[in-house]
């Protein structure tokens, strides 16, 4: 037992993530303690035969546990965690825990940990960067799985009956920011730009956390993300591996005439082609090449790189085509919950018609709709900050068509801005959603956002 853990640990939390780091440490077999002030809270730990303790009892209970496991929700200025580190109490994620536990070893042979980061396209990645090391596990004998933000819980991955030898887990900059001694096998930084700054403060403090994955012995850095590249180059490091919708350069992989290229080590190697890969657009390649390059370094061969982005299929409202009629493609990338994310989809996605809005958490969309001004045949928004949006749109390309709904019941919405968007599309177009805004404000998440346009998009 770890010399930390064997000294009791308190978690903070009785949700999805606490009860799951409650039943690792269970099954660890750790002295423990649910923390929890909602008493619904400690009646549901209680229930799975835990004990619990309010933030109180926990403080008055500090000096018998030296370790704190808390929930990636938990924000750092949580007055419990305040407290406990004050106390001497070392405070770690979920996430964390797991790497501690299966590096030493409590669960069998540590794995093979894959680490995925970014602002966008994090589960595509993860995804793609799965379905290669499963075929490539096909010749090596090692069972790869994706985990984390994606698939399964990292925790509920070391505890499977079915042992995976090879975790590929997609992580957020909140679980990121909880570890410390986290060093995977390999570890990529997609790209960065304002998000959760609420959360972590800053945006430096965001950045800081995302890019604790290049510390791993096999660092990815996309370097066409300026951000990104200042942060690779600021590690000191010459031996991370680049990746790049351009042509390679030596110790990167990239894109020339239509084909996915390495050139990782001493040889030029041509992989799999770079066309027909879902999300179409520039996203969805520049996530393929980012799973490439780390498939590659743990022994993933040209073969099975192709026939893992053959098969490959987009996961749920990030890309995926959900009508087409009349020449005309409906895309639903409701998943672009920001602008960052929205400028991924736009990119290379041709004559649009962009339906937009939501709730935008102060970010600013001129950016957006200046680099994509010429793509769209009209604009159509819904949301508490479509106003904000039109007037960017008006402002930076007033040349261009746009429709707003007033309409408030969600699916009332959605109809209008999807039959205006019908009225306007040409044979040869896209009907694209692709919010950069959450969904909350109307919505229950983007996925029902998503299926709401998903249904409109049938009825015309």
């Amino acid at each position: 037992m770890l010399p930390e853990i064997a000294s009791g640990v308190l978690v903070a939390g009785a949700g999805v993530s606490g009860i799951g780091a409650a039943e690792l440490l269970q099954a660890a077999g750790a002295r423990f303690k649910v923390v929890d002030d909602n008493p619904g809270g400690r009646a549901r730990a209680e229930a799975l035969g835990f004990g619990t303790l309010s933030g109180e009892g926990a403080r008055a209970s500090f000096a018998d546990f030296g370790l704190v496991v808390t929930s990636p929700g938990w924000r750092p200025d949580a007055q419990l965690l305040i407290d406990a580190k004050a106390a001497g109490l070392d405070v770690i994620g979920d996430v964390e825990l797991c790497f501690r536990l299966d590096r030493a070893g409590v669960f069998g042979p540590p794995r093979d940990w894959l680490v995925v980061t970014g602002t966008n396209g994090k589960t595509t990645t993860t995804g793609m960067l799965a379905a290669m090391m499963i075929e490539a596990g096909k010749d090596t004998g090692k069972r790869a799985g994706a985990c984390g933000n994606i698939g399964v819980a990292v925790g509920e991955a070391l505890l499977a009956p079915e042992r995976l030898d090879v975790l590929v887990a997609e992580l957020s900059s909140f679980q990121l920011h909880w570890s410390s001694q986290l060093v995977p096998d390999a570890g990529v930084l997609l790209n960065l730009a304002d998000d959760h700054i609420d959360w972590h403060g800053s945006f430096d403090a965001y950045a800081e956390a995302k890019a604790k994955v290049l510390r791993a012995p096999v660092a990815v850095a996309g370097v066409d993300d300026a951000e990104v590249r200042r942060l690779a180059e600021a590690t000191g490091r010459d031996d991370i591996v680049g990746f790049t919708a351009s042509a390679p350069d030596d110790g990167q992989v990239g894109v020339e005439n239509g084909r996915i290229v390495s050139r990782i080590g001493s040889s030029r190697v041509d992989v799999a082609s770079a066309e027909g890969i879902q999300p179409p657009g520039l996203a969805g390649v520049l996530d393929a090449l980012a799973a490439t390059a780390v498939a590659l370094s743990q022994g993933a061969k040209p073969e099975h790189v192709q026939r893992a982005l053959e098969a490959y299929q987009v996961a749920g409202h990030r890309g995926a085509v959900v009508h087409s009629a009349g020449g005309v493609d409906w895309v639903d990338n409701s998943k672009a919950t920001n602008p960052h994310a929205a400028d991924s989809a736009l990119t290379g996605a041709g004559d649009v018609v962009w339906i937009a809005g939501g709730q935008l958490k102060g970010a600013a969309v001129d950016a957006v709709v200046k680099a994509h001004a010429q793509q769209f045949r009209a604009v159509a928004l819904l949301g508490v900050d479509r106003e904000l949006i039109r007037e960017s749109v008006a402002r930076v390309a007033p040349e261009v068509p746009i429709f707003v709904t007033d309409a408030t019941d969600p699916v009332q919405a959605m109809e209008e801005v999807v039959a205006y968007a019908a009225s306007k599309a040409r044979p040869g177009d896209t009907v694209l959603l692709a919010p950069a805004a959450a969904s909350l404000d109307m919505f229950s998440g983007m996925s029902a956002r998503g299926d709401a346009f998903a249904a409109a998009a049938m009825r015309h």
